[in-house]
């Protein structure tokens, strides 16, 4: 995981210094909120514009494999492209920011964590612990909630986070399709 941190951190900073809003996700969001937990790769949703792509790939240097075509072409799209880190082997996916009103709301929210491994303490933007349980679920029930991986992220964010927002769980579940998946969660990982 401390390689994992160390390219994590990298990516972000570079982020920060083009000035592209962004928000980590998926098992590493959900391994710093809830049960950590070994991953091949890091998810980021990004706010990225054609813009940005120069500068960020000038400041990620020889350190990452950066194709900017296929990164102009996702911002485009609206989806996503991938870095890889050459010496570590560590992919980066970088998520386009949907302009849907759940992907939106979720990117408005931030909960910033403070990593003090590796050094130097680096604060880095992540999804909040309800943003990404409900994406989580999501994508839990795309895949025919057949994934014990994905429920086991979804349980141990429950467990661990005691002060979730259940209103805006609820009322996104709901919106979303999931309400009887989550409540489901939550009954097996009942909160305090």
């Amino acid at each position: 995981m401390y390689e994992t941190l160390e390219v994590l951190k990298q990516v972000t900073r570079a982020l920060e210094q083009v000035g592209v809003p962004y928000r980590v996700g998926g098992s590493v969001a959900s391994s710093a909120l809830g049960v950590p937990r070994a991953t091949l790769d890091i998810d980021i949703v990004a706010d990225l514009k054609p813009h940005h792509v120069t500068p960020l790939a000038h400041l990620l240097g020889q350190d990452f494999y950066f194709d900017q075509a296929h990164a102009l072409e996702a911002i485009q799209r609206r989806s996503s492209f991938n870095l890889l880190h050459l010496d570590k082997a560590i992919k980066v996916d970088i998520f386009l920011l949907n302009p849907t009103p759940f992907e939106q709301s979720a990117f408005a929210r931030e909960h910033r964590i403070r990593l003090e491994e590796p050094p130097p303490p680096y604060s880095v933007s992540f999804c909040t612990a309800e943003d990404i349980l409900l994406h989580k679920l999501r994508w839990y029930e795309m895949g025919g909630r057949s994934s014990e991986r994905q429920w086991g992220d979804i349980l141990g964010i429950l467990r661990v986070q005691t002060t979730l927002e259940l209103d805006y769980l609820r009322r996104w579940a709901e919106e979303l399709g999931l309400a009887e998946l989550l409540e489901q969660a939550l009954a097996q990982a009942p909160l305090d």
